[in-house]
């Protein structure tokens, strides 16, 4: 993995995509054509490994389950991090890069994670996770497995659909996409949940569909949750 000022990442282009899904959850309807500024997004979640410098440099606490062995590895992503955590990672890294990052929106990381897929249920297409050459993808890990175990998306991302929870930056509304604007969703102006999105090694299916949302309030401390940087190109 690159040192922590400089993450991997990969350009997302610009462009509309259909967000969201008819035969998903209530709250993933009405799906809709949404457009998206061109951006950057980690290849990887953010790793305990590249977080540990953030720890060390701002004398912030490490994650509440850093110090047991299922969550210690240095290549696994960092796990038990707030909304708020995630937040001051992005604005601690882009003080030390000098470059823009940033939680993505929820709509960036669904572009992201369908890889230009449209309309497929997963970032593979719709082929069930069952099918796919996972071994154990329907029992529960000890622990998430390192970042990038699996191949990556058309975009050239890893652990879209697996592994953590991931933290966006919008507030959450169940209702959103009743309302949201066509071009650069950025989510509801306040609430009391901030979403996240992606699958989850304590699940007993640890994938998610691609349009499959998720949220918790920004001051909680999952075992599953953890986050990846965006970043605002110029």
């Amino acid at each position: 993995m690159t040192c922590s000022v400089n993450p991997d990442i990969v350009v997302i282009p610009e462009g509309y995509f259909l967000m969201g899904s008819e035969h998903g959850q209530e709250n993933e309807r009405p799906c809709h054509k949404v457009w998206v500024d061109g951006f950057a997004l980690g290849k990887f979640p953010v790793t305990n490994g590249e977080y540990n410098g953030f720890v060390k440099e701002t004398q912030t606490s490490a994650p509440p389950f850093r110090s047991e062995p299922m969550f210690a590895g240095d290549d696994q992503p960092v796990v038990g991090v707030t909304w708020h955590d995630a937040t001051a990672y992005c604005e601690w890294l882009s003080q030390r890069s000098a470059k823009t990052f940033r939680l993505p929106s929820e709509a960036e990381w669904e572009r992201a994670a369908r890889g230009g897929r449209e309309g497929a249920l997963y970032p593979w297409g719709d082929e069930p996770p069952s099918a796919r050459p996972y071994a154990g993808y329907d029992v529960k890990s000890g622990g998430p497995d390192r970042v990038g175990a699996n191949e990556p998306n058309d975009f050239g991302l890893y652990d879209m659909s697996e592994g953590v929870h991931e933290w966006c930056s919008d507030f959450y509304a169940y209702d959103y996409y009743r309302y949201s604007p066509e071009r650069n969703p950025q989510g509801a102006d306040s609430g009391q949940r901030r979403v996240s999105r992606g699958g989850s090694w304590r699940h007993h299916i640890k994938f998610s569909r691609c349009a499959a949302r998720s949220s918790l309030p920004p001051g909680f401390k999952y075992a599953d949750y953890g986050f990846r940087v965006a970043l605002t190109l110029s």
